[in-house]
């Protein structure tokens, strides 16, 4: 099998948007709820932890 060589890696700058607030900007996406995690979890009434002595 041959051996190639290294190929150039091409790279170009595009006018694509590249975040959600451009794309809610210009009308493309939805703007996304923001989680809500106030009262999902419970914290135990613990005592504060004394180490041994």
């Amino acid at each position: 099998m041959p051996d190639f060589p290294p190929q150039q890696v091409q790279r170009r700058v595009d006018d694509s948007a590249a975040d959600m607030g451009t794309l809610v900007d210009l009308g493309l996406a939805e703007e996304q709820p923001t989680p809500q995690y106030e009262g999902l979890f419970l914290e135990p009434d613990l005592p504060p932890f004394e180490e041994p002595a």
